[in-house]
C-alpha cells in the first residue's frame, strides 16, 4: 500500500492531539450575567398561581399565554420561616421586604419586629409607588409592602400605616376600614387632605380622572371586590393607568405591584371556573404590562405567584377542548413556584432560589446600597 487514505491521516491528526481536544471540551466557560440597571420595575403576582393554574390557563385560552413573551424563567422555593407551606402574609412579605416570617405576619421579622419594605426604600428615595389588587387594599399581599404587623387580619390597624407612607397611587377593595372604623377616624377624609383625590365605586373606574399632580386612591368596593366572572372589571384599566400615572408622576423612577388576588380565591373554594376566569384577566394585565415595557425600554418586569393553592391537577382525560381538573386541597401547598422576568435586570431572575431572593435582585437590578 503506496498511500494512506486521507480519512486516515485525519483520524492520525486527531489521535496526536488529544490534549488539545480535551482542553477544548472541559475548558470552563465564563456564566456572565449581563446586569442593565431598569428605571422603573413592576411586580406582578398572582395569588395562588401555581405551575399548575398557569397550565390550565394557558390550555384553556387556546393554548397561549401572555408570559411566553418572557425570556428569562426561574423558580422560587416559597416557604415561610414557620412553615413549608406559606401563606400570602408571608410569602409578600418575603418579596418585599427581604426576610422570611411566619404564617400571617405582615412587613416583620421572624421575631416581630418591623423592617423596611422595598415600597418604602424607593418611595424615601424618590420613586413614585403604587399598590393595585383585586382583594381589598389591606388584604395580606397589598400590605405586606406598605405595613407592619403581626397579624394580616388587623384591618384596621394596617389601613393606619397607609398614612405613614405616601405611596402614590393605590386602588383595591376595603373603603370601609378607612372610613368607619372603631376609633372613628376618617382616613379618607386624611387621605384628601394630604392631597389625595379618592374615588370609590359609586364611579366606574374608567369615567375616573386622574389628578395632573397630587396622589390617587381608588376603593372598588366596601369590602372585598366581586369575582371577574360577576362583573368586577377594573384590573386591566387600572393597571394600565397604574402605569401612565405613576410614569408621569417623577423622574426617578416607580415601583408598582399589580396583585390579581382571587386566582387564591377560586383555588380556596375548588372551583376550576374561578381559576380560570381569574388567570385569564390577569393574562391580559400581564401581556398589557409587557407591551408597555417593550415600548418603555426602561423597565423591570417580574410575574411570580406567592404560592400555588388548592393542589389543582389537569386529569388525564382532559383535553384542548375540555379540561378535566381536580383538586387535592382547599388550602395552599408547598409546591415551588415560578418567576417570569423581562426587561434591564432580568437576568438575575433564572435559577432557583428563595422567595427573599426577589426582594435582592430587585435591588440588584436597581444598583441600590
Amino acid at each position: 500500500m503506496k498511500y494512506i487514505p486521507i480519512v486516515m491521516l485525519l483520524l492520525l491528526a486527531a489521535c496526536k492531539t488529544p490534549d488539545v481536544v480535551t482542553q477544548a471540551v472541559v475548558e470552563p466557560r465564563e456564566n456572565k450575567v449581563e446586569i442593565t440597571k431598569p428605571k422603573n420595575i413592576v411586580l406582578l403576582i398572582g395569588d395562588g398561581m401555581g405551575l399548575s393554574q398557569i397550565s390550565a390557563g394557558n390550555y384553556d385560552n387556546d393554548n397561549q399565554t401572555a408570559l411566553e413573551g418572557f425570556p428569562v424563567v426561574g423558580i422560587h422555593k416559597c416557604h415561610s420561616s414557620s412553615k413549608l407551606v406559606t401563606d400570602s402574609a408571608a410569602a409578600a412579605t418575603s418579596f418585599a421586604c427581604g426576610v422570611k416570617t411566619f404564617n400571617g405576619a405582615i412587613g416583620v421579622r421572624a421575631d416581630s419586629t418591623p423592617v423596611q419594605t422595598i415600597l418604602e426604600e424607593l418611595e424615601e428615595r424618590g420613586f413614585s409607588t403604587g399598590l393595585v389588587a383585586t382583594s381589598t387594599i389591606v388584604h395580606a399581599t397589598p400590605a405586606s409592602f406598605i405595613a407592619h404587623n403581626e397579624y394580616r387580619k388587623n384591618y384596621e390597624a394596617i389601613a393606619l400605616d397607609f398614612l405613614e407612607t405616601e405611596v402614590d397611587y393605590f386602588v383595591g377593595g376595603g373603603k370601609k376600614y378607612f372610613d368607619r372604623r372603631e376609633d372613628e377616624r376618617d382616613l379618607i377624609a386624611e387621605l384628601k387632605a394630604r392631597d389625595y383625590t379618592v374615588e370609590d365605586y359609586l364611579t366606574d373606574f374608567k369615567d375616573c380622572e386622574l389628578p395632573a399632580s397630587g396622589n390617587f386612591a381608588y376603593f372598588s368596593a366596601d369590602k372585598d371586590p366581586l369575582p371577574y366572572d360577576q362583573g368586577r372589571d377594573y384590573l386591566v384599566d387600572a393597571s394600565k393607568a397604574g402605569l401612565s400615572f405613576l410614569d408621569n408622576h417623577g423622574d426617578q423612577g416607580m415601583f408598582l405591584m399589580i396583585e390579581g388576588s382571587q386566582i387564591d380565591w377560586g383555588g380556596h373554594a375548588n372551583t376550576p371556573s374561578y381559576v380560570l376566569t381569574e388567570f385569564y384577566e390577569f393574562d391580559i394585565v400581564i401581556q398589557e404590562v409587557l407591551d408597555w415595557a417593550k415600548e418603555d425600554g426602561e423597565t423591570l418586569v417580574i410575574v411570580t405567584a406567592d404560592h400555588e393553592t388548592g393542589g389543582l391537577s389537569i386529569r388525564e382525560t382532559s383535553t384542548m377542548d375540555s379540561l378535566d381538573i381536580e383538586f387535592i386541597s382547599t388550602h395552599h401547598t408547598a409546591t415551588m413556584i415560578p418567576v417570569f422576568a423581562y426587561g434591564p435586570g432580568s437576568d438575575l431572575f433564572s435559577g432557583i432560589y428563595e422567595n427573599t431572593a426577589i426582594y435582592d435582585k430587585m435591588r440588584q437590578a436597581l444598583q441600590l446600597d
